[in-house]
């Protein structure tokens, strides 16, 4: 009897054992509870608001007097508002920029907010972002700059306990924050205390960022660190708004120098794109970019204020990537998000809700292949249709590539997928398709690698279709899969696009087919009564061409602008450093091709300055120039330091502008330089002081407005 108790219990523990099947075994690192709640934010802002707003630059020198700053309609609430309708969930401050200018009563410098004349000097707009963020219900966020252009101790000990003690004041007076970000910024020219010259340091070591990052960990337990190195969020590489389309949630950071320790601005910061498959350290990525061109609000900019459909890509390139979208706004000169920002914000925001306000897989029967254990109540498909991000349908540990059936009972029409993994057990899957029962047998519809926290397949075109299988293609692992979902993006049309050859001639042209493309000359938006686009046109003094798409009566696409300088048919090089071979001839700086290059020969002795001269042919009156950087995402020879000329006989030259390109290896769009007053030349030479790598000077383009 004691003998046949001792078999039934071992065979009663057993099935229980089997039953109550464990969890997968978590595979590689996995996220802190302050990544899980970064992860689930999704969308934030930061916000660019300082004494440039009122110099027009992107990075101020650090000379700028606080008395500019004197805003006259300043309101915290109107900017997080405008963020919230958006649909995002926090803002991020720039509490100091560059230029070094705090915008918060700190005790570490004079160069700050109460010197300047709001309210009196009696002003402290991070006390006013925190109010506007617990108002709203946003999480909010600080950037305090490394790089300092204004303070005289910068490069040496004393400025990183300066720094360091400005982190503190942040920390304590202005929390709870859900991040504290850090950019690389690391030295260079500025004002220094009156000192006017360039600082460098050591990228790898000045800042001692694990001490400076303990402070943080002290202070803002809950808050992630973000930076090139994270140590929690990295950067995704580029201030385009897109991480890859694989991108892995674990990093393992590389210093650019062999033997040397990777730090803020000291990476190989295209490695952050997609990331490392199995990294050292469960390190997501980060999408940064500014809603506008550039950080700080410009007027010049106003037409260049991101579509809400430009915006809804972005989202699909970068939260549907697993990453987080990180949007710049910049307030204007009176202290508010412009009516152009509100508008297209409040559009991107019910975009999202209408495109995901409804699961379209609600309802449907999942059958899964494998369930781990065969506990379908503790590890089944039903899982994945609820409103947890963490409850999970799980495989057996032996079966890495199962399939899941889809019975939507009843045909549905979709063009967006999304997938979501456990991310407490890692990120494991590597590759997934989807699958539709179409006219009798099974079509491929959508396919993606890495899932991780979020992950979105946007369709090329509407779905129909009332059953549907998602076969999980790789997987090292047991799957934990958390979400799946269908949604059906609004119907909408595509953006026309505008080009311009060298002899001047317009032409615009859409993906697809459309009724008819209507455009203005006049800065005006396009209507139906419009001038109707048949063919070519010619545009040779220059100007700004707006379009927009007509489908029927009822349906039209955003508008979409280009402005265009003097037409080049009849310049020719008047003289150049020497250019490299016919890909790289002086004439690609201006035959209205952004894919060629003009760029001058490698020479390991070759001296700045250097410079390219232009003939227009006949006199043009000039009020800016344009350099568009080379758009390949290669530093060498990009320009930061400028100087423009003119000339009516070709031989004696007047300067007319100089100065830097700021943040232009980041976010490498065309530098306007607007003259302080209008000249009248014929010739104009571009001379390059500085470059941001390499020996020679590379230009896309250069255009005369």
């Amino acid at each position: 009897m004691k003998k046949f108790t001792g078999i039934a219990l071992l065979l009663l523990t057993t099935g229980l054992n089997s039953f109550g099947q464990t969890a997968p075994r978590p595979y590689g690192v996995l996220p802190t509870q302050g990544q899980l709640n970064w992860q689930e934010t999704g969308m934030y802002c930061i916000i660019h608001y300082g004494v440039d707003t009122y110099t027009d630059k992107e990075w101020g020198f650090g000379d700028e007097d606080p008395k500019i700053f004197n805003p006259s309609q300043f309101s915290a609430l109107q900017i997080v508002a405008a963020a919230k309708a958006g649909g995002f969930k926090g803002v991020v401050v720039v509490a100091k920029h560059h230029d070094g200018f705090c915008i918060w009563p700190t005790k570490t410098t004079e160069h700050n907010i109460t010197k300047s004349p709001y309210k009196n000097g009696k002003g402290d707009m991070l006390k006013e972002y925190r109010e506007a963020c617990d108002k709203l219900g946003m999480k909010l966020g600080v950037y305090c700059s490394p790089w300092d252009r204004n303070n005289p101790y910068y490069s040496t000990p004393e400025y990183v306990k300066i720094y360091r003690e400005q982190l503190k004041e942040l920390y304590t007076n202005y929390g709870p924050l859900f991040i504290s970000w850090h950019d690389g910024a690391n030295g260079g020219d500025g004002y220094y205390g009156g000192k006017r010259e360039v600082r460098k340091i050591d990228r790898s070591t000045y800042y001692g960022w694990d001490t400076t990052w303990g402070i943080t960990r002290k202070l803002q337990p809950n808050a992630v660190l973000f930076g090139d190195v994270g140590p929690d969020v990295r950067w995704v590489g580029n201030e385009e708004g897109h991480a890859g389309e694989t991108c892995w949630a674990t990093y393992t950071p590389h210093a650019p120098d062999e033997g040397k320790v990777p730090a803020n601005g000291y990476v190989k910061d295209y490695e952050g794109t997609e990331g490392t498959r199995n990294g050292k350290y469960w390190m997501p990525a980060e999408c940064d970019v500014s809603l506008r061109p550039g950080w700080f609000y410009h007027k010049t900019q106003d037409e260049g204020v991101k579509s809400p459909y430009t915006l809804l890509d972005l989202y699909y390139k970068s939260v549907g990537r697993g990453a987080a979208l990180d949007l710049g706004l910049s307030p204007d000169p009176r202290g508010v998000i412009n009516e152009i920002d509100v508008k297209s914000l409040t559009e991107f925001g019910n975009l999202l809700k209408q495109t995901f306000a409804v699961n379209l897989a609600k309802g449907a029967t999942l059958t899964a292949s494998n369930v781990r254990g065969g506990n379908k109540a503790k590890f089944g498909p039903q899982f994945l249709l609820d409103d947890s991000r963490y409850s999970y349908w799980a495989t057996d540990d032996k079966v890495t590539t199962p399939t899941l059936s889809i019975d939507l009972h009843s045909p549905k029409t979709f063009n967006v997928i999304r997938l979501r993994e456990n991310i407490k057990l890692g990120q494991r899957i590597e590759a997934v398709a989807v699958d539709a029962y179409l006219n009798g047998k099974w079509e491929q519809i959508g396919e993606a690698t890495s899932i991780g926290g979020n992950r979105l397949i946007r369709l090329t075109q509407n779905i129909t279709a009332s059953k549907l299988r998602m076969r999980v293609t790789a997987s090292p692992v047991a799957i934990a899969l958390s979400d799946f979902g269908i949604y059906k993006e609004p119907v909408h049309l595509t953006t026309p696009k505008i080009s311009r050859d060298k002899k001047g001639e317009i032409s615009i042209t859409t993906e697809a087919p459309v009724s008819n493309i209507r455009y203005t000359l006049d800065g005006h938006e396009p209507t139906s009564s419009s001038p109707v686009y048949s063919k070519p046109f010619t545009l040779n003094e220059g100007g700004t061409v707006k379009a927009r798409s007509f489908e029927g009566k009822d349906q039209q696409s955003e508008s979409t602008y280009v402005s265009f300088g003097y037409a080049k048919a009849d310049w020719k090089v008047l003289d150049a450093n020497a250019a490299g071979d016919e890909w790289n001839k002086a004439e690609n700086a201006f035959d209205e091709n952004t894919r060629s290059l003009y760029a001058t020969l490698k020479k390991e002795d070759a001296q700045f300055p250097q410079q390219i001269s232009v003939d227009m042919g006949k006199e043009q009156t000039i009020k800016a120039f344009g350099y568009l950087p080379r758009q390949d995402k290669q530093a060498d020879g990009i320009v930061d330091s400028y100087v423009f000329y003119i000339s009516n006989d070709g031989k004696t030259w007047e300067k007319v502008a100089s100065g830097e390109f700021s943040n232009i290896k980041s976010n490498p769009i065309e530098q306007p330089v607007v003259l302080k007053q209008e000249v009248t030349a014929r010739y104009f030479k571009f001379e390059a002081a500085h470059v941001i790598a390499g020996n020679g000077i590379t230009a896309a383009e250069l255009s005369v407005y």
